[in-house]
């Protein structure tokens, strides 16, 4: 039976993976921080059905030695997910220094336990960021660490990336590397904590966004991200290579649509113009967070590379959008 290493446990799309693997038959070692929350994810598993015999946890972190000999010992692959996001946070000590540590610590112990393969979790924002007067994006793009807007998220992102390709090349390819850079990641999560990614359709059918305001993003839910990572695990084709994700793109006006047509009353009705959006941002925190965002167009070609190499089939972000304010309606989160 084949061993894969998941960073990030309890994290979104970790634990996403974490079930479909050992659906899948592969015994699976999970890391995660704190031990408190070893229990969230047996009890998450077991609520779905899936066998967890196969199932081991391992206290380590991305800024520190101990524990990632044990948790790496005996596996044969390696999905490096675990990586700081916060919507609340915006400085380089927070993003930049444990991603980038925490790639080159993975990558460093990958080396010494004779890992075949390793897949990262990266994200579109080490592809999309830039001052270049452009709207489509592939996987051939990077973002510009110059860029004058370019946040502590993204320059995290696009330098963790950078040093998992300068990692094999410098040291002889040890073991192949695959990349998967999904936008906005959405969908139900398998435990009470809903996720970052997830309070951009939060804000929306909580009515905490008034308004819809002039911003849209890729979308892609959380189980086909999974998916994706263990088809590029699993395909020698995606060796070398990095596979951007999304869906489909979607404005706040069609995501608020999407919902009020679905019976969620609170989804705003009225959509605005940029200057407004702004001048209402500083009059209410859920909108202040989003201002750096607004009027952005930046697209991906359609995912067509990863459906080409992989084989990978999405489903639609709308189906997506509904299942996670399904869910935020059955937790009383909608007053």
């Amino acid at each position: 039976m084949e061993k894969v290493l998941v960073t990030g446990a309890t994290g979104f799309i970790g634990l996403h993976c974490i079930d479909q693997l050992l659906n899948q038959g592969y015994a699976v070692n999970g890391s995660l921080r704190s031990p408190k929350r070893k229990d969230e994810i047996f009890n998450a598993l077991k609520n779905k059905n899936t066998p967890t015999e196969n199932l081991n946890l391992f206290i380590f972190n991305l800024t520190e030695d101990d524990g990632w000999d044990e948790g790496m010992q005996g596996c044969d692959y390696l999905l490096h997910i675990a990586s700081p996001l916060s919507v609340q946070a915006h400085d380089d000590d927070f993003f930049v220094k444990p991603a980038v540590a925490g790639v080159k610590r993975a990558f460093k112990y990958a080396k010494k336990h004779n890992i075949k393969k390793v897949v990262l979790t990266s994200s579109v924002a080490a592809i999309i960021e830039t001052d270049e007067d452009k709207e489509y994006f592939d996987e051939t793009d990077w973002s510009d660490l110059e860029c004058r807007k370019i946040n502590s998220y993204a320059k995290s992102k696009t330098l963790a990336e950078k040093a998992a390709w300068d990692f094999v090349n410098e040291h002889g390819n040890p073991f192949e590397l695959a990349v998967i850079n999904p936008a906005l990641v959405t969908g139900p999560s398998l435990t009470g904590d809903l996720g970052e990614s997830n309070k951009a359709i939060e804000m929306v059918v909580t009515g905490k966004m008034p308004v819809a305001i002039p911003m849209q993003f890729g979308f892609v839910d959380v189980r086909d991200v999974a998916a994706a990572h263990i088809l590029a695990m699993q395909n020698a084709s995606s060796n070398g290579e990095r596979f951007a994700l999304s869906e489909k793109d979607l404005s706040y006006k069609e995501i608020a649509k999407i919902l009020r047509d679905k019976g969620f009353k609170k989804a705003p009705k009225i959509s605005v113009s940029l200057w407004v959006a702004k001048f209402l941002a500083n009059f209410n925190k859920e909108l202040k967070i989003t201002v750096p965002f607004m009027g952005k167009v930046r697209s991906l070609s359609k995912s067509s590379k990863a459906k080409d190499v992989l084989g990978w089939n999405p489903r639609p972000a709308e189906e997506s959008i509904l299942d996670v304010a399904n869910q935020i309606k059955e937790m009383g989160l909608i007053k």
